[in-house]
């Protein structure tokens, strides 16, 4: 019975949310907190005929273009909404080299049959914006060979040609700026083969063809080229040459085999530079070389800076780099060679000799304390200034180095290198909190562990370790007690010990893990005070059970009626009163005993949710044993642990994540932000009396993809924090002074 009206009054509140008024809007300024990069950036770009402009692209983070007036990365995917998350993965980019004002993006995440859809993302203003041209396939910028290039071309001769390389559906072409494509029917079948795709732990993948290159001297302006080059991610023959304008096909003739190509660098005088590995990055690479290939005579030299002498290196190499302005300089990286870390090597005779650059560095680390726990790897990418040689930039798993005195090395001095982030925030948050006292934010990210930030534009060093993780993936306060913080996570060695919970008794400056772990599950998973900060309870991922402790991990005891797999969470305000929920069932609990039993949730709220999946719970801040309830097919709900429906919030008809500010000037309630939509309107909102009427505080320009979590500030009027999918935890601020 229950279960129907629920039913009945959540379909109720959807049909007067499509119907109502659009919320009025009001100024927001958005911006991010400053970590200092912490992603993967899987490719650089730099354009060949403007000075300063270059772009930069990553593998969940989307686009960004380097602002030379401001000294700073310009993100240029922001206005992509929740349902295109998809779109957030760059797979491949490309300019014109003869209009600077063309940009092209390659733009999908994922080629599993549940990602979404794929699109050429197309700017005629240096991305400023942009039309989609749906593609017909998907693309991989999160997968396996995301760090290749570049697949997607522009004909240098004829800017109106394209050439796209896809994962799993061959060679395609436009000729008309990328508003049409056609498959080429001509190109082998090996592209599409078993042999081009690659396994790790989640799934085997196709990678297919990773690189399209012209060569602009077998043409002349104003017609389209006619020799291209064309790579296939396979150990077979993998190098293809067209010399009709991609009609037809044929294998480079004396190409190496056994290893995969992943990058393909033109020289000014002719000649090529391919990297290659038995992998294709960047998750593993056991073997690789370096080779150059000079057409005229079709010649094949291997100019791997360190000699395989015919056995396997144990590791590969990332990219090799050819000087626009000075054919005999390069630059390469190699790729996965943690012990004791990976190197960067320069030639100044076309890879007859190399020096081998980190040797002879510096790094400055100020502004990012916390690289100093990085060394460069997942270096995939270099980059040479096409105006200015002593310019290089590669990219790491967790950002870019940049030098402007790469000559230096020439004399015997040393190499100076920055940490060329600013702007460019890549993280993945997994958690977020704003306690009433002490630091404003702290975070639980994915790669990074987390951060405390008293001053939101300062990069700090992360959690003081021990113990360090890898990820945070859930992190708390008490309510009654906020300087106490908790947090949960996968192991980052060496900074042991092996316990994958943490807790802070001084809002987070100082941390340590728990006792103990409970006797099943493998870590991370939810975790949450109770009230007064005396019991916590977790439950790992993969565990069957919930588990409680009131002597930080001494003693854990499991819970009764709770199953595996629930989020957690204490009442701010009664440390007898704990809920826990299944946001794929949307089954609810509750206990009253202080966590140590649970029951279902009873009544109409306890059922409205019940068959849902992305639910979410949350207890009001300022009082006991009141909730809130969303997912993102249902209303806004607020009720009680006696599973009464006390309010369903008009308007607002689907949410991603929710959370409370502090109360507006003159107002009780506090301030709920919602991302998710209104009617038909996806957005993020906000309500000062709570939930009667909404304000829209985001434009199109502002969207982040699909908002995981967000939390207004208890101390700041209108201040609000987002995790995003990629780009970073960002926070936005009203522009007025007051409602």
């Amino acid at each position: 019975m229950f279960r129907n009206i629920g039913v009945i009054a959540c379909s109720l509140f959807l049909a007067l949310g499509v119907h109502a008024s659009p919320p009025a809007a009001i100024p927001y300024r958005f911006t991010n907190v400053r970590i200092g990069g912490g992603g993967y950036v899987s490719g650089l770009l730099f354009h060949p005929s403007m000075r300063g402009l270059y772009y930069a692209r990553t593998d969940v983070g989307g686009a960004y273009r380097w602002d030379h007036e401001h000294g700073r990365w310009r993100p240029l995917t922001d206005w992509i909404a929740a349902k295109d998350e998809n779109l957030f993965g760059i797979d491949s980019f490309a300019v014109d080299p003869s209009d600077p004002q063309w940009l092209y993006l390659a733009a999908g995440m994922y080629t599993s049959p549940q990602a979404g859809d794929a699109a050429i993302l197309r700017s005629h203003d240096q991305g400023r914006s942009f039309q989609r041209v749906e593609l017909p396939f998907r693309l991989g910028g999160n997968e396996l060979g995301r760090g290749n290039g570049e697949r997607l071309a522009v004909d240098p001769n004829d800017g109106h040609v394209l050439f796209l390389g896809s994962r799993d559906a061959g060679l395609w072409r436009s000729d008309d700026h990328g508003a049409h494509w056609t498959r080429v029917t001509g190109f082998p079948a090996v592209a599409t083969s078993p042999s081009a795709s690659a396994s790790n732990a989640w799934r085997t993948q196709p990678i297919g063809i990773v690189f399209v290159v012209f060569d602009p001297a077998s043409g002349r302006r104003g017609q389209p080229t006619p020799v291209i080059y064309a790579g296939v991610s396979t150990r077979q023959t993998s190098l293809f040459r067209s010399s009709d304008g991609g009609r037809s096909w044929s294998a480079v003739p004396g190409q190496p085999v056994g290893l995969r190509p992943s990058h393909m660098q033109r020289a000014s005088d002719g000649d090529y530079y391919l990297s290659y590995g038995d992998e294709p990055g960047p998750d593993t690479m056991n073997d690789g070389a370096l080779w150059r290939w000079q057409p005229a005579g079709n010649r094949w030299t291997d100019i791997t800076p360190i000699p395989r002498h015919g056995k396997p290196l144990g590791f590969g190499w990332g990219d090799v780099a050819v000087a626009p302005s000075d054919p005999r300089v390069l630059v390469a990286s190699t790729h996965h060679r943690y012990t004791p870390h990976d190197l960067l090597f320069r030639s100044t005779d076309r890879g007859a000799h190399w020096t081998e650059v980190f040797a002879h560095s510096v790094f400055d680390r100020r502004g990012v304390p916390w690289t100093v726990e990085h060394t460069p790897h997942w270096m995939t990418s270099v980059a040479i200034d096409p105006f200015d040689p002593d310019h290089v930039i590669f990219v790491t798993g967790y950002g870019l180095w940049s030098t402007r005195d790469m000559g230096r090395l020439d004399a015997g001095g040393e190499v100076h290198w920055t940490f060329a982030d600013r702007g460019l925030e890549e993280t993945v948050p997994l958690g977020l909190i704003s306690p009433p006292q002490g630091a404003h934010l702290l975070s639980a990210l994915g790669d990074l562990d987390g951060y405390r930030h008293d001053d939101l534009d300062v990069a700090t060093l992360q959690f003081q370790a021990p113990p360090r993780y890898a990820n945070s993936e859930a992190i708390d306060y008490a309510g009654l007690r906020p300087e106490r913080i908790v947090r949960s996570g996968y192991l980052r060695e060496p900074f042991g010990p092996a316990v994958r919970a943490a807790w802070s008794a001084d809002g987070g400056r100082h941390w340590q893990a728990f006792a103990s772990e409970p006797p099943e599950g493998d870590g991370a998973g939810s975790i949450a005070w109770t009230a007064d900060g005396d019991g916590v309870l977790w439950a790992p991922r993969n565990a069957k059970h919930v588990y409680l402790t009131h002597d930080f991990g001494r003693n854990w005891q499991p819970v009764a009626g709770l199953p595996g797999g629930v989020k957690v969470l204490g009442d701010r305000i009664d440390p007898r009163r704990c809920y826990a929920f299944d946001p794929r069932t949307g089954a609810l609990y509750a206990s009253r005993d202080g966590g140590a039993g649970f029951t279902p949730l009873a009544g109409e709220f306890g059922a409205a949710a019940r068959g849902h999946d992305h639910v979410q719970l949350q207890a009001a801040p300022g009082a006991a044993g009141v909730l809130y309830l969303a997912a993102r097919d249902l209303p806004l709900t607020r009720g009680d642990d006696t599973g009464r429906v006390r309010q369903m919030l008009p308007g607002i008809a689907g949410v991603d994540a929710f959370g409370f500010g502090k109360p507006a000037p003159g107002r009780r309630s506090p301030v709920l932000f919602v991302a998710g939509r209104y009617g038909r309107q996806q957005g993020l909102f906000r309500s000062l009396d709570g939930g009667r009427h909404w304000q829209r505080i985001n434009d199109a320009a502002h969207q982040y993809g699909r908002i995981s979590a967000l939390t207004g500030d208890p101390r700041v009027f209108g201040r609000v924090y987002l995790a995003t999918g990629g780009r970073g935890i960002v926070y936005g601020e009203p522009g007025e002074s007051a409602p």
